[in-house]
């Protein structure tokens, strides 16, 4: 036996060995560093004997299967290849002996399929976005990505994302951090630079939307008579009587109106990126508007300082009005929702709704009381 460590290491070693190999023999097999046939045996020691989590079963359809040696739960590799069925084998085994060089090991491999994969932070991903995007969308995004639930993951490595993550940036209940992290996701799930799913689609927290609702007739009288400014006053107006989103109302221009049809048509703002095919909005006109039309311009835009201003500043300005006649609870969107209730109340068609409003005509509509 002898009396040194060396010695004793020894016979722990030929003990792993016959256990391993499931045969005795004379003299143990030599050690790694000693080793001069052209296929060396791996030094186990008896630590690492025990650390074999896994093994491998092969049915009599010649299939292989991973065993749980410690559960005996058995799962099929989908494979008859023993060399792959090894190689498959022993990367489970280390992924238990080593769980800390795991994701080193993943690192490298990541870097073969992409050079970035391993170093892309989701800041990078939100660039990309934004980069893509035109106009008022772009803008929009500009705004969505400086939220500061969004500072707790912006220089976190994109393949190093846990669910626990994405839950320290939903952490508040934020309608607008919630949705815009979901598009974020999705964009680096479409780019593969996300392996899989950092939440699966059904796990995502459900927003909570505030309540939407229409603004009645009343309101928009009392809004009218405490307004000053005129321009502002026919954009309300307009918006009372078209069911036109913001930003098409206050865009509008004199071009845009066939007198001789009595119809306006134009091409929404937020689907001009989607082609030259898209079916413009159309609407014909009665005598109301007819009357607020020729109050405006005759040629260019229709409203020449509105169309100029941020739609938040537009909105601002009209929750303004609002807090003064302690009105609550409506936007200027508002006026889409109201458009539609009276369309339904009179049984408008559908489609024609769908024609006038574009396409949240049918979410407008499907927003109305039931009754009505």
């Amino acid at each position: 036996m002898g009396v040194g460590s060396q010695s004793f290491t020894g016979i722990f070693t030929y003990l792993a060995a016959r256990s391993e190999y499931w045969y005795c023999s004379a003299v143990a097999r030599p050690l790694l560093a000693n080793a001069t046939d052209a296929d060396p045996d791996t030094l186990i020691n008896m630590s690492e004997a025990m650390k074999q989590v896994f093994g491998l079963v092969r049915r009599p359809w010649g299939v292989f299967y991973l065993k749980n040696k410690i559960s005996g739960e058995q799962k099929s590799l989908k494979t008859s290849d023993k060399v792959e069925a090894q190689r498959i084998l022993q990367a489970h085994n280390e992924s238990e002996i080593q769980p800390h060089f795991n994701l080193s090991l993943a690192r490298v491999y990541l870097n073969g399929a992409d050079t970035k994969l391993a170093t892309r932070t989701w800041q990078e991903v939100m660039d990309d976005i934004v980069a893509k995007k035109k106009d008022e969308t772009r803008r929009r995004w500009e705004v969505a990505i400086k939220d500061r639930n969004f500072d707790c993951i912006r220089n976190l490595i994109v393949c190093e994302t846990r669910p626990e993550h994405f839950d320290r940036a939903l952490a508040d209940g934020k309608v607008s951090t919630n949705v815009y992290l979901r598009r974020i996701h999705n964009h680096a799930l479409g780019m593969e630079w996300l392996v899989k799913s950092v939440i699966p689609r059904l796990q995502w927290p459900k927003p909570v939307f505030k309540t939407k609702r229409a603004i009645t007739a009343e309101e928009h009288a009392a809004i009218i008579q405490r307004e000053q400014n005129g321009e502002r006053r026919d954009f309300y107006e307009l918006l009372w009587h078209t069911g036109a989103a913001q930003s098409d109302g206050a865009c509008l221009r004199a071009e845009d109106i066939n007198w001789e049809a009595r119809t306006i048509c134009f091409t929404r703002k937020k689907l001009k990126s989607r082609g030259a095919n898209l079916k413009p909005t159309l609407f014909r006109f009665s005598a109301e508007i007819e009357a607020l039309l020729k109050r405006r311009p005759a040629a260019g835009p229709l409203f020449p300082y509105l169309c100029t201003v941020r739609a938040g500043d537009r909105a601002t300005e009209f929750k303004q009005r609002c807090d003064g006649l302690g009105i609550s609870g409506v936007s200027l969107h508002s006026y889409r929702y109201a458009w539609a209730e009276r369309a339904k109340t009179v049984g408008y068609p559908e489609r024609f709704a769908q024609e006038a409003l574009g396409t949240t005509a049918r979410r407008c509509i499907a927003l109305t009381p039931k009754g009505h």
